[in-house]
């Protein structure tokens, strides 16, 4: 269990120094600032979607190494996928972290984003890992009301 610590310790690092999907994006058509209050997370997320399907996303910002990364994984997991699917990869994320689904097969279309899996066990993180995954949901759920 230590080697797997280790190595989602290890992803969630990579993706905190590489961050290849934090920049501007242009164009866009869908934008939401997440802001956590309690740590000073803030990030804005865009994204391209076109004929319901994530063509490109990015988002822009600062925060602890855990919230970067866990936007850097989502982006990497939503681009190319329908809106539907994204939602659905949301929910997943949101119940992996709640434990309400703790099965590792059912968690793999995750990617690297189950490296997260763990940080329920550490409740003042969590804020920190769900913040863009719940921006990402408020802004596809206020487009759809638009």
């Amino acid at each position: 269990m230590e080697d797997m610590n280790q190595l989602y310790s290890d992803i969630i690092l990579e993706h905190n120094q590489n961050q290849l999907n934090k920049h501007e994006l242009n164009p866009y058509n869908l934008e939401e600032r997440g802001h956590n209050p309690s740590c000073g997370d803030d990030i804005t997320l865009r994204a391209e979607i076109e004929n319901g399907i994530v063509k490109d996303a990015a988002y822009t910002g600062h925060g602890c190494a855990i919230s970067q990364a866990s936007a850097d994984m989502m982006i990497d997991i939503i681009k190319g996928k329908t809106v539907d699917e994204a939602l659905r990869l949301v929910d997943l994320f949101l119940d992996m972290i709640k434990r309400e689904i703790t099965d590792e097969e059912k968690l793999e279309d995750l990617e690297d984003a189950i490296a997260l899996k763990n940080i329920s066990n550490m409740p003042a993180r969590v804020k920190c890992a769900v913040l863009a995954w719940h921006t990402l949901k408020e802004a596809i759920v206020n487009k759809n009301q638009q």
